[in-house]
């Protein structure tokens, strides 16, 4: 594959180009299709429209822009020509100014009080605590035929995002703030976008409410805590280049937010590892040796050494990205490959297209982890072809911690269990949300 030159945006389409429009359903638009299967709507569309193409979902029109130079086009952001406003379309009743959701100035002052919670002093910090938490989960898995193994990755994750986050174990209500962050991230993608009874969109605001309950709560104690080296505790101390601190609304927006990105994130990564490691089970073992010749919790340095495990990983987020589909608002006019793109527009761009295209990706539909090996670097053919995090300066600002948990629990798991697939299974993804398996994968585990 040729090394893809670094654009800004092609114009070798007219500026007169018509945008290409996806046919759909009155009212509804693509929104049904897309939530049985986005991963075959986001191909498809591509294959047949190109690189933009307007489509309905939601109940509003967006434009598509698919492939690694629209990612490097919207994500660089040059002249701040896009918003991530309009992730309040999908989010603000539920994660309302998380730091998703703020641009431009605000956005750098609010990522830079919060860098300090995700350096790599915090994460060698919050490592042992993410070793025990996980010791501790996997300590009740069962063993035996048929074990749904999605729900106890998931509370896994949100225990483990308790710990670190808050700064609290888990506890009885910690669970009822779990169940309510399940609601809330559910909740963007009901067909119904008011709060009616028997809605997602209403489960959903009442998630709401009781985290904001549980989290005000809290904020006299952690703004007390001179010493607390959980997320919740260092934002409450954290200052800006002025000294000035955040809101409690603030705190309390960008906690939400970061508790549901972080354990969802890592449980749907653990939830496909699980799944090709037990269609490939020469990698489980081949990882599996590693895991057993190190130690039982690797520090920070030895979690980053662990290179095939960081392969398999890469992998994994790139068939099954977290986030598929990831919207932007036309915050100025401008044209992409001749297309006019006007103020208040709606882009998607396509993470699960880019990681698929035959352009940068050799056989992109097969499970190759060796394609990250250094002798082969193929997410290096274009700076924006693999994108599981976003991009630019947007770039989810807890990466390193995500990649860290996944591979903390990963050793442990490989250390601990064997687990393969059921006769004949294929795990089917559901879109309700982010992409989890529609069965809550069923494994056959023993352990070692």
């Amino acid at each position: 594959m040729s090394k893809s030159t670094v654009v800004q945006a092609s114009s070798s389409v007219p500026a007169t180009a018509v945008t290409p429009y996806r046919r759909s359903l009155p009212l509804l638009g693509d929104t049904l299709g897309f939530l049985a299967r986005a991963d075959r709507y986001l191909m498809e569309t591509h294959q047949r429209h190109g690189n933009v193409v307007n489509v309905s979902l939601f109940g509003r029109r967006w434009t598509m822009l698919f492939g690694a130079d629209a990612n490097q086009f919207v994500y660089q952001n040059r002249g701040e020509q896009f918003t991530t406003a309009i992730w309040e379309f999908f989010f603000g009743p539920f994660f309302r100014r998380g730091l998703l959701m703020l641009d431009f100035d605000e956005h750098r002052l609010h990522r830079s009080i919060m860098a300090g919670a995700f350096r790599k002093e915090a994460l060698e910090r919050y490592l042992p605590l993410v070793h025990e938490r996980i010791h501790a989960e996997l300590g009740a898995w069962p063993g035996g035929d048929a074990v749904v193994a999605y729900p106890l990755l998931k509370r896994m994750t949100l225990n483990v995002g308790s710990e670190v986050f808050l700064g609290e174990p888990p506890s009885p209500q910690a669970a009822r703030v779990n169940h309510a962050l399940i609601d809330m991230v559910r909740a963007p993608t009901g067909l119904v976008r008011k709060p009616l009874p028997g809605t997602r969109w209403r489960a959903g605001a009442a998630g709401r409410r009781v985290m904001e309950a549980y989290f005000r709560e809290l904020l006299p104690r952690k703004r007390a805590q001179a010493d607390g080296d959980d997320l919740f505790a260092q934002l409450c101390r954290a200052r800006g280049e002025q000294g000035e601190p955040l809101s409690d609304d603030d705190i309390i927006n960008h906690v939400i937010l970061i508790l549901m990105a972080a354990h969802d994130t890592a449980t749907s990564t653990l939830a496909t590892l699980l799944y090709q490691l037990a269609r490939y089970p020469e990698w489980q073992e081949r990882l599996r040796a590693q895991a057993l010749a190190g130690d039982a919790r690797p520090d920070y340095a030895a979690l980053q050494g662990m290179q095939e495990l960081n392969w398999v990983m890469h992998e994994c987020m790139r068939l099954c990205p977290p986030l598929p589909i990831d919207p932007r608002g036309v915050h100025k006019s401008c044209e992409f490959e001749g297309h006019r793109l006007q103020v208040g527009q709606g882009v998607l761009l396509s993470p699960w297209v880019s990681h698929r295209l035959p352009a940068h990706w050799r056989e992109p539909d097969t499970f190759d982890p060796e394609r990250f090996a250094p002798d082969r670097a193929e997410q290096r053919s274009h700076p924006f072809a693999f994108v599981p995090f976003g991009g630019g300066a947007h770039k989810c600002i807890g990466m390193l911690f995500g990649e860290m948990e996944i591979k903390a629990a990963m050793h442990q798991l490989l250390r601990r269990f064997r687990w393969s697939l059921l006769d004949g299974y294929r795990m089917e993804t559901s879109f309700l949300s982010i992409p989890i398996p529609k069965d809550g994968l069923p494994l056959d585990i023993s352990a070692l």
